[in-house]
């Protein structure tokens, strides 16, 4: 039996130990952590996934031969924050730079929330996690201390590796969950961010050119 093996077994007899509550409550939290993971990355790289560098050629390119109508149409198929934010400019475009910055402020007030949602979650249920699988470690190592008080000597080691048993692999549990979540939680960040960055950039640029 190889480690992974090992490991796997070890988590799953965690399952039907004295522990298993521990092991049950970590499990839900892992479920619900895959459920904002995915629903995050749909929505971060799949519905904001557009090309950015196609989608402002595209809008350029109408642009430059003046014809204003086809962009808007244009920009208001494509449903992403940064189309959202170029819709927003050139709808407003004739109406002075203060209005049109009021327009883009909306956007980003309404978009903003939308981006980040729901990803600080992730770190707190990871810890929620971690501490899940430390409370019962806490209880394992009760378990084997009560086996070395109470428990009869013909069944004192049996009782002792129990309480070990339950110790180590709540931990172990909880850190499996915790570790990929905290990783996965810096890549949905820094894409919410970059989409932010660009719709923030792309925006002032527009309005610089259409309100020159």
């Amino acid at each position: 039996m190889n480690e992974l093996q090992m490991m796997v077994k070890f988590i799953v007899d965690g399952f039907v130990s004295p522990g298993s509550v521990y092991m049950w409550l970590i499990l839900f939290i892992g479920f619900g952590i895959l459920g904002l993971i995915g629903e995050r990355a749909w929505f971060l790289f799949m519905k904001c996934g557009t090309s950015t560098a196609a989608f402002m050629s595209s809008i350029s390119k109408y642009l430059k031969s003046g014809d204003f109508e086809k962009a808007i149409k244009f920009s208001s198929t494509v449903q992403t924050p940064l189309a959202k934010g170029i819709l927003a400019v050139l709808q407003n475009r004739g109406k002075g730079s203060k209005q049109v910055s009021k327009a883009v402020d909306e956007v980003f007030l309404s978009e903003a929330p939308k981006i980040g949602r729901n990803i600080p979650l992730l770190p707190t249920l990871a810890n929620l996690a971690t501490l899940l699988g430390l409370a019962g470690t806490i209880y394992g190592l009760m378990l084997a201390f009560d086996a070395i008080a109470n428990v009869p000597a013909a069944q004192r080691a049996q009782a002792l590796a129990t309480g070990i048993s339950v110790a180590m692999s709540t931990t172990l549990w909880g850190l499996i969950v915790a570790i990929p979540t905290i990783l996965i939680h810096g890549f949905l960040a820094a894409r919410a961010d970059r989409i932010m960055e660009e719709m923030d950039e792309k925006t002032a640029k527009l309005i610089n050119l259409v309100e020159e």
